[in-house]
């Protein structure tokens, strides 16, 4: 019978869940966000050889289809640009929007939600910008070059986040976290100097209406509109606008991508889009789908929401394609002699080879150690080092800042620097950590991880003397669930969580309720029933029991699982309907909602939000590491 029911159980699991295949899916922002940059730049490698052998064929014509003239024409009004420009002054703004979102997304939820944890990165990032531009002048001064200094200042984010995925370390998600905020303070900081240095004459009658446009978008968004139908006509009026002021309108797409707020999906706008969905279940209209549409919409931030539009267009489709119109560069032996030789060469490949992971390092190292360690990197100073020389890579932006700072034979010679820097920092890369993976273990996780202080996401402590714990009180790592005994997802994984106990003897365990009434309508009675068990001495053989029969959670079926536990049956019964145990499942539910939990199950490990999947390999890597950081940090 308890086989039988198992075997129901995951099948409806299975059919709830996707089993494995559902959970593999469910990345947090910043993996999501990482795997994306990861992807597209595989798909940047390759549209980066398809130019250079394009431009190298005689007959292909590269250049004569990249300057072809496109006109768009509105009565007497028409808007002529080269086929490149569309693309670099046009695509490339959803770029900089997407880059706009992550940057606001870092500030709203990630490591810069603590106003002080932007010191650092900030300060990293801009010395990672001056320290490159600062070799390129030294190579370049007193020659008309000097002006192309732009294209020496900023990292490609696909390029490096591909190559960290490659050569960093297995557990490299804070290294990822800190690499991608240095990167977001960069980008920011490029799109300033488009705008500022390398745009045409100011126009101030057209400057003027593109920030009339841009304070009726902030209005609009005040006014919590979320048709993506009126940003986009703001928008492109504002980027018509902009493009007609002699500034760059790249601007434009940052500047959005800012206004874009992100936060947790509230419980209560979780509660309201089930409600809006089972409506529509029970009554299939075409007003009832509008309603769940909208419920849906309204449950997710439009931080993801735009992410998850825009982030697989720009990676895989829209980069790719700048790269394509903007790396073909002709590579003769002469061109490469002269590049060789050429200050341009030369100082972009210096600048960003030993530049940035110079700058980065260095002035981490000393915000460091200036602020008494109260700032530091949230990894490892190997690490730091590592994915400084990562970052090494000029690419995206530093084709468009060539592009338009230089002409000729200086702009081939930029191009070859630029592309020098693809090719030989990701080497540069594999060969630090290559040294950090042969370093003693001890040293080599203290060179990797650090030892931190964390941001801590979990509001309401763990209290042994209130929570439900398995394992050691007093163990180095904790792991908290917020769970639903009716809840799929934790039957799934159940499992996971038992074989960290079994494989980490360290390791404490704490489950707190979260009853998500409005999908399990049983879930809340059930953990009431696990209550009264507690009260019993059997809290955990009744979880188990439950999470093991998540299809019969009934009155009758609660009873029969405390007879089977050998309980006091009446007095369980008595005390199920007891308010005491409703107000204990109450006080976990409070707690789950300051923390800005909303759905079931949601990790803490030690105190520190985990995002993404839940599988075993998963949970294992964070608890190991958050167990390195901990037993270095004593």
């Amino acid at each position: 019978m308890l086989r039988a029911l198992r075997a129901r159980r995951a099948s409806d699991a299975d059919r709830v869940a996707g089993h494995r295949t559902i959970a593999g899916r469910m990345r947090g922002p910043l993996q999501t966000f990482v795997r994306s940059e990861t992807r597209g730049a595989a798909l940047l490698l390759v549209a980066c050889v398809l130019a250079l052998v394009w431009a190298n064929i005689p007959a292909a014509r590269y250049e004569t289809v990249w300057t072809t003239t496109l006109s768009v024409h509105l009565g007497s009004w028409q808007l002529s640009l080269s086929l490149r420009e569309w693309i670099n002054s046009g695509l490339m703004t959803f770029f900089f929007f997407v880059v706009g979102l992550e940057a606001r997304r870092e500030v709203d939820l990630g490591e810069l939600r603590q106003g002080r944890a932007i010191v650092l990165p900030l300060v990293a990032g801009l010395a990672g910008l001056a320290v490159p531009v600062a070799i390129y002048l030294a190579f370049t001064a007193g020659s008309p070059a000097a002006h192309g200094w732009g294209a020496a200042m900023s990292t490609d984010t696909a390029f490096t986040l591909g190559v960290l995925s490659v050569v960093g370390p297995r557990y490299a998600d804070r290294l990822r976290a800190l690499l991608v905020t240095v990167l977001v303070v960069d980008d920011l900081a490029a799109l300033v100097v488009i705008a500022l240095v390398y745009s045409q004459r100011l126009s101030v009658a057209p400057l003027l209406v593109a920030i009339g446009l841009f304070a009726v978008i902030v209005v609009v968004r005040a006014a919590r509109v979320r048709s993506g139908i009126v940003y986009a006509a703001l928008g492109i009026a504002a980027w018509i606008a902009m493009l007609g002021s002699g500034i760059d309108p790249l601007v434009v797409g940052m500047a959005m991508g800012l206004l874009v707020f992100a936060y947790p999906v509230p419980r209560t706008d979780l509660e309201r889009a089930s409600l809006e969905f089972r409506r529509f279940r029970e009554q299939p209209t075409g007003e009832f789908a509008r309603r769940a549409r909208a419920g849906l919409e309204a449950a997710v931030s439009p931080n993801d929401q735009r992410s998850a539009l825009w982030l697989p267009w720009t990676s895989n489709a829209i980069v790719p394609l700048f790269a394509l119109a903007n790396a073909g560069v002709l590579l003769s032996a002469s061109t490469l002699r002269d590049a060789v030789a050429s200050p341009v060469t030369l100082g972009i490949a210096v600048g960003y080879l030993v530049g940035k992971p110079v700058a980065i390092t260095t002035v981490s190292y000393l915000v460091t150690r200036l602020s008494g360690r109260r700032l530091r990197p949230p990894v490892g100073w190997g690490a730091v080092i590592g994915a400084g020389t990562a970052a090494g890579i000029g690419f995206t932006v530093a084709l468009l800042i060539a592009s338009l700072a230089l002409r000729g034979a200086q702009l081939q010679q930029a191009k070859i620097g630029v592309l020098a820097t693809v090719v030989l920092a990701p080497l540069l890369a594999a060969g630090v950590f290559r040294l950090l993976a042969a370093l003693p273990p001890r040293t080599r996780v203290r060179a990797l991880l650090g030892d931190p202080v964390d941001l801590v996401d979990l509001v309401d402590a763990v209290d042994p003397d209130r929570d439900h714990i398995r394992g050691p009180v007093d163990a180095p790592v904790t792991l908290v669930e917020y769970g639903d005994f009716e809840c799929p997802y934790c039957g799934r994984a159940e499992p996971a969580v038992r074989e960290l106990l079994r494989e980490f003897a360290d390791l404490t365990y704490v489950w707190r309720h979260l009853p998500l009434d409005d999908v399990h309508p049983q879930a809340r009675l059930a953990a009431q029933a696990s209550e009264a068990a507690a009260a019993q001495g059997a809290f955990w053989e009744m979880h188990d029991l439950l999470l093991q029969h998540q299809d019969a959670l009934q009155l009758d079926d609660l009873r029969g699982y405390a007879a089977q536990l050998g309980l006091d049956v009446p007095r369980f019964t008595r005390e199920l309907s007891d308010g005491r145990l409703a107000a204990r499942v109450a006080r976990d539910v409070d707690g789950a909602d300051v923390s800005g939990v909303g759905g079931t199950p949601t990790f803490f490990i030690n105190g520190r939000r985990h995002y993404g999947t839940y599988d075993l390999p998963t949970l294992a890597t964070a608890v190991k590491a958050a167990g390195a950081r901990a037993v270095l940090g004593r």
